[in-house]
């Protein structure tokens, strides 16, 4: 079935305007007529419907996709076939693509960058949380909101997507740029994959172009597999540049452990923190960027795989393109290695010199050939304690949590800045607030004191504030026939307030061209009304606090004739 405005699918969902076209399929701005909930559709082209077996899988990942919570990525609603169309339904996110945003800015600044990797990283350690890679981070599945939120996008379908294998004329499934080494050579994903593509996309936003590019999808695959990157700007700074390299490390374990430890580190630079980013991705000091050309290939053994053996025969990389490749960058994660060593050797040679000398004056000579194998096993001890511990980057296996510096706060904020340092965080929402300004902030964190990082805390936060009901009778008015001008003292019961909340005052309204008081105190349950020359009709309402009833229900004076 054709997508177009206007039509329906699944009996709910009517279509408004297209959004955007992928090589999936279409995404539609709808109505859900049942709740009146706008939201986004996103419909499968009709040539992945013909295997039975893509099908399931897409069924069961839009199943899972559903089961992921997490404010960064976009929500599954539903999923439904209908008339030889395929469609899942998904939350309608205000904003733009964050490919939009570079095609119109080209470079981001640098704490922007740190803090759309933050933001990602932490969602997608709920994906992998939950079991999920998502597979196909690039800038298009990445929505800005307006206010600077990221949303990831397509969970599920991506993942389906890199399974359907290279076609005959050697077209990629996907987006190639973003491309992992292990998925372009045909090896299992993991969700180190998800953290290369990440970095592929900072690197991206930070150089104003991909690091890989080719003639083809292959030779571009190829490059992924076998080329290093060239050097990113510099103004962009070295502990910067060291956690980009790091993320698209071509060995999975030479990146950062897992999504949190990511979002851990760029938090920690975005606030120029280097030392808490290092222990987070040691990488970020530059002592294992895992760039040079012997690290750089994916290790190869046995047979090469179906998707080696396509993607070698497609496409070499074009004669004299290794003479354009920038030069190897600078190798700074040798630097720390060379000085200890210069120092040990420095400090021995010290002690074997000290230790001749001793001898030469109070041996005789014949005896200083035996010296310096005594001397020599004396001194390395003395020396060997000089070098700091390499160990003094290692990532922390807890973090402090204080339950008092996030009560009171905002819970986006306070779940943002617990899944930078590591955690999965769970919200709930608790008991109602009693003014509208405590709605949404957090009333308490558990676990808290020293906690595992990567276990799961539980954030409980103020739901909106209860409403105050209407009174459910009108006010008593005396008299209830009254001259043009004349007085009617208008009175009601005593209110009371939702739990929680403080009555604070009553108001009384009038119709027509009567004259009602201002509002008056808690204690006040009546007040005087001058009728004008028409009949009218009185009603009343309390406050709790800044919170208001809906009015009674209307009492009604007559003017006498």
């Amino acid at each position: 079935m054709r997508p177009s405005a206007g039509l329906t699918f699944g009996g709910r969902y009517e279509l408004q305007s297209r959004i955007a076209i992928g090589g999936m399929g279409e995404v539609w701005q709808a109505t859900d007529l049942v709740i009146g909930r706008q939201v986004a559709l996103k419909i499968l082209k009709d040539e992945y419907l013909g295997d039975p077996g893509f099908l399931e899988r897409f069924r069961a990942e839009a199943r899972h996709a559903a089961l992921v919570n997490h404010e960064g990525i976009a929500n599954v609603f539903d999923y439904g076939e209908e008339e030889g169309s395929a469609y899942l339904v998904m939350e309608l996110v205000p904003g733009e693509a964050l490919s939009t945003i570079l095609e119109r800015e080209h470079v981001l600044s640098t704490d922007k960058v740190l803090d759309i990797v933050a933001q990602t990283a932490a969602a997608l350690q709920a994906a992998h949380a939950a079991g999920l890679v998502h597979r196909d981070i690039k800038p298009g599945n990445l929505l800005i909101t307006p206010d600077g939120r990221v949303k990831i996008t397509d969970f599920g379908i991506a993942r389906i997507a890199d399974q359907v294998p290279l076609t005959a004329t050697g077209q990629v499934m996907g987006t190639v740029q973003y491309l992992s080494p292990e998925q372009a050579s045909g090896h299992p994903a993991s969700p180190t994959t998800d953290i290369y593509s990440l970095g592929i996309v900072a690197y991206e936003c930070l150089a104003g172009r991909r690091p890989f590019t080719g003639e083809s999808q292959v030779a571009i695959a190829m490059a992924q597999i076998n080329e290093t990157p060239p050097d990113l700007p510099v103004t962009v700074s070295e502990p910067v540049r060291n956690l980009v390299y790091s993320c698209i490390a071509k060995n999975p374990a030479d990146r950062p452990q897992t999504a949190a430890h990511l979002a851990r580190a760029a938090t920690a630079l975005r606030r120029g923190d280097v030392q808490a980013a290092a222990a987070a991705v040691p990488a970020v000091l530059g002592a294992a960027a895992g760039l040079t050309a012997a690290t750089m290939l994916m290790p190869q053994s046995g047979a090469p795989t179906a998707a080696t053996t396509v993607l070698a025969a497609g496409a070499g990389v074009p004669e004299g393109e290794e003479e354009e490749q920038p030069t190897e960058r600078k190798r700074s994660p040798w630097t720390w290695p060379l000085i200890v060593l210069i120092i040990l050797l420095a400090l021995v040679l010290i002690g074997t010199l000290i230790a001749l000398a001793l001898n030469s004056g109070n041996r005789p000579a014949a005896s200083t050939s035996s010296g310096p194998p005594t001397t020599a096993t004396t001194a390395p001890p003395t020396s060997s304690s000089a070098p700091p511990p390499e160990t003094t980057t290692a990532a922390p296996t807890t973090e402090q949590v204080d339950r008092a510096a996030y009560i009171g706060r905002n819970v986006d904020d306070v779940r943002t800045e617990l899944e930078g340092l590591g955690f999965v965080v769970s919200t709930q929402e608790g008991a109602p607030a009693t003014t509208p300004d405590q709605a949404n902030t957090v009333s308490d964190v558990n676990p808290s004191g020293p906690v595992q990082i990567g276990s799961t805390i539980t954030v409980t936060y103020l739901g909106a504030p209860e409403t105050p009901s209407a009174p459910a009778n009108a006010p008593t008015v005396n008299p209830a026939d009254v001259a043009s001008g004349g007085i009617v003292q208008v009175s009601w019961p005593a209110a009371t307030c939702p739990s929680g909340q403080q009555l604070s005052g009553y108001e009384v309204a009038v119709t027509n061209d009567a004259t009602a008081p201002s509002p008056v105190g808690a204690g006040t349950t009546s007040v005087n009304v001058q009728a004008g020359n028409q009949d009218f009709e009185v009603t009343y309402r309390y406050f709790c606090g800044q919170l208001d009833s809906p009015f009674s229900p209307a009492a009604a004076v007559t003017i006498q004739p």
